[in-house]
C-alpha cells in the first residue's frame, strides 16, 4: 500500500512545473532521529499540495547525514532532467539546516541550483518575540513570573480546586517555542484579574492551606496588583493578538508569499499604532474598578520607554527577517493593492530581483504582461498569489500570461512554513506508542501515510486493484494471485 501512495504522490510531483521540500527532524518513542520530508506541489486540478513523503531514519544529525538523506530520496522522486523543477526548501532554521557554506541548505543547492533556502517565517516569528522580551530586563523578568501562574495551581489539585471555584477558568501554560501559548496566558491573566487576587486572598484566609502556598499565593496577589506588571499584562493584552493573527495565517496550507506579504506589512502598521499609542496604555493600565495598591518602579515615562523599546524592536527584527528574501521581493510584483501605483512607476528593482532569483523567467515578456494586468481593474480585486493564479485558470489565460502564470505557480509552491512537517510529527506520536515501540520503519511510513494522505487513498478509483497487483508481483508464487 505505501508503495502504490508513494508513486501516485511522484507521479504528480513529476507532472508538475515545480517542486519544494519541507523537512524537519525529531526524536520518536523509541529514541530514534526521525526525519520527516514533505512535498509541496500545484497538482493537475490546480490545488495546492502537502503531502507527506517518508520518515526517514537518521543515525547522526549532522549536516552531511541530513543531506545525504535528503538528495537520496530527491533522486528517486525527480529524474536527472528534471532537477530544475525543485525550486525551494524550508526548514526551520537551526544552524545544521540553514548553513550558508556547509548547512543542509547548501548542500541541497550544490546538487539542484535553484533551490532557494526558506527559514519558516513561524520559527522567524518566534526568534522575534523572543527577541523583544529578551533584550529587556524587566520585560523578560515578566514572563518569568506569568508562568509561574500556571505552575502554581499545577502543582496541587488542592488549588486546582480554589481556582475552578472562584476564577472558574484555567491558566494555560508558557511556551519559548510557541509564543501562542504565552498569548493564551497573557489573556487569561488580563481578562481574570480581578478573580485571581480573590482567589489568591481565600488561601491567605482560608487557613487550609499550608505555610508554602499561603506565602506564594500572597506573593502573586501582591504581584497582581502592582503597577509595573499591570503595565507590561495591558502592554502585552494589546500586542499578542496581532502575534495571534499572523501566526494563525502562516498555519495555512493555501498561503503564498504575496498573502504573507500584505499580512506582514499590516502586522508592522498594527504594531506601529500600538507604539504611536503607548500614552494611553500607560493610562489604561492604571484606570479600572481596581486601582493597583504597590507603587511601581517605574514612572510613567520609564513606561513610555520600555513599551517604546518593545514595539521598536519587534519593528526591526520584522523587517530585517521578512523583507529581503527573493520571494518576498518577487511577492511584490502581484500585490493587487499596489496595482494601480505601477501604472505610473512600475517596480524595476523588484523585476530585477526577481529575474536574478528565478532565470527561468523572460524578463522582457514579464514585465509587457505585468504592465497589462496592472492597467487592467479586474485583476485588483485578486487577494494574493493563489486568487490571481485561479483567475488565470479559471479564464484560460495562461498562454496569455505564461511567464506571470509561471512566476505564479513558483511562488505559490514555495513553503512559507514547516507547518506541514509538525503535523507530521503528531501522527508520528499518535502511532508509534511506548506499547508499539519496535515497529519497523516500512510499517511506521505505511502507517503514517494511511492516516495522513487517506484522500489520496479514497480519491484513487484503482487503489485497491493496484495493491493486489504489486503484492502479486513482488516475487514467484505457489499460488497464482492474477489470472487472464
Amino acid at each position: 500500500m505505501l508503495s502504490v501512495v508513494k508513486e501516485h504522490i511522484m507521479q504528480e510531483a513529476r507532472s508538475s512545473n515545480f517542486l519544494s521540500i519541507q523537512a524537519d527532524e525529531t526524536t520518536d518513542i523509541a529514541t530514534h532521529c526521525q526525519l520527516v520530508l514533505v512535498l509541496r506541489y500545484i497538482d493537475a486540478k490546480n490545488n495546492v499540495q502537502e503531502r507527506f513523503f517518508e520518515f526517514i531514519p537518521l543515525h547522526s544529525t549532522t549536516a552531511d547525514s541530513i543531506a545525504t538523506a535528503l538528495q537520496e530520496r530527491l533522486a528517486v522522486i525527480l529524474p536527472e532532467d528534471q532537477k530544475h523543477k525543485l525550486i525551494s526548501q524550508a526548514y526551520d532554521g537551526a544552524s545544521v539546516m540553514r548553513g550558508a557554506t556547509a548547512g543542509v541548505q547548501r548542500k541541497i543547492q550544490d546538487v539542484y541550483p535553484n533551490a532557494h533556502y526558506i527559514h519558516c517565517y513561524a520559527h522567524q516569528l518566534n526568534l522575534i518575540m523572543q527577541q523583544a522580551t529578551s533584550q529587556i530586563p524587566k520585560v523578560r523578568v515578566f514572563f518569568s513570573t506569568l508562568g509561574g501562574f500556571a505552575s502554581f495551581f499545577a502543582r496541587s489539585p488542592k488549588r486546582t480546586e480554589v481556582l475552578d471555584k472562584v476564577v472558574a477558568h484555567r491558566l494555560p501554560t508558557s511556551s519559548s517555542v510557541r509564543w501562542n501559548f504565552h498569548s493564551r496566558a497573557v489573556n487569561t491573566v488580563f481578562e481574570h484579574r480581578e478573580d485571581l487576587i480573590h482567589c489568591f486572598e481565600t488561601m491567605r484566609d482560608s487557613g487550609d492551606f499550608d505555610p508554602i502556598t499561603v506565602r506564594e499565593a500572597v506573593a502573586f496577589a501582591m504581584l497582581l496588583e502592582d503597577q509595573d506588571f499591570t503595565f507590561f499584562l495591558t502592554l502585552f493584552h494589546n500586542i499578542m493578538p496581532h502575534v495571534d493573527l499572523l501566526y494563525a495565517k502562516l498555519q495555512k496550507k493555501n498561503i503564498d508569499s504575496v498573502h504573507i506579504k500584505g499580512s506582514i506589512e499590516q502586522f508592522q502598521q498594527d504594531v506601529q499604532k500600538i507604539r504611536d499609542s503607548f500614552t494611553s496604555l500607560v493610562d489604561r493600565s492604571s484606570e479600572g474598578g481596581s486601582q493597583p495598591k504597590r507603587r511601581c518602579s517605574l514612572d510613567p515615562e520609564g513606561h513610555k520607554r520600555i513599551a517604546a523599546e518593545v514595539c521598536d524592536t519587534i519593528l526591526v527584527h520584522t523587517k530585517e527577517r521578512f523583507s529581503f528574501t527573493n520571494h518576498l521581493v518577487s511577492a511584490t510584483l502581484l500585490q493587487a493593492d499596489r496595482f494601480q501605483h505601477y501604472t505610473v512607476s512600475f517596480p524595476e528593482d523588484a523585476l530585477s530581483k526577481t529575474l536574478q532569483a528565478y532565470p527561468v523567467l523572460n524578463g522582457s515578456k514579464l514585465k509587457t504582461e505585468l504592465s497589462l494586468i496592472y492597467s487592467k481593474e479586474d485583476f485588483r480585486k485578486c487577494d494574493g498569489a493563489l486568487d490571481l493564479f485561479q483567475l488565470f485558470m479559471e479564464n484560460n489565460l495562461e498562454e496569455i500570461f505564461g511567464e506571470t502564470v509561471t512566476l505564479l505557480k513558483i511562488l505559490i509552491t514555495t513553503p512559507m512554513t514547516t507547518a506541514e512537517a509538525e503535523r507530521c510529527f503528531s501522527t508520528l506520536k499518535r502511532i508509534k506508542t511506548f506499547l508499539r515501540n519496535s515497529m519497523t520503519q516500512e510499517r511506521l511510513n505505511a502507517l503514517a501515510m494511511l492516516s495522513m494522505e487517506k484522500r489520496v487513498v479514497t480519491e484513487m478509483t484503482d487503489f485497491n486493484q493496484k495493491v493486489i497487483e504489486k503484492f502479486a508481483n513482488q516475487k514467484e508464487r505457489r499460488a497464482k494471485f492474477i489470472f487472464k
